[in-house]
């Protein structure tokens, strides 16, 4: 399926693009996170098993450095706050 950039209709579908899309502004919060999970892993593709073990080797490491004071954990609001400031320069 492509859009159709005259009409906002999908290909080989019955209902206008603009016609879902209102669909789901009506949704709830939590309907329109379920859709978005769906549709991100729909356009992600199935996981890869090795990119999955070397995400949680990571994930582990860090938590070791942590938890043995190796590294210095700054607060998020620091973080974007430094972020702001290099941005505005």
């Amino acid at each position: 399926m492509r859009l159709d950039p005259t009409t906002g209709n999908l290909d080989d579908m019955a209902r206008p693009l603009s016609i879902i899309q209102e669909e789901i502004r009506e949704l709830s919060v939590a309907d329109k996170e379920t859709l978005l999970r769906v549709l991100w892993e729909e356009l992600d593709g199935p996981p890869d098993p090795a990119v999955e073990a070397e995400w949680l080797e990571e994930v582990q490491r860090r938590s070791r450095e942590i938890d043995e004071g190796l590294v210095e954990c700054i607060p998020a609001e620091e973080v974007f706050a430094r972020l702001e400031a290099l941005i505005k320069k």
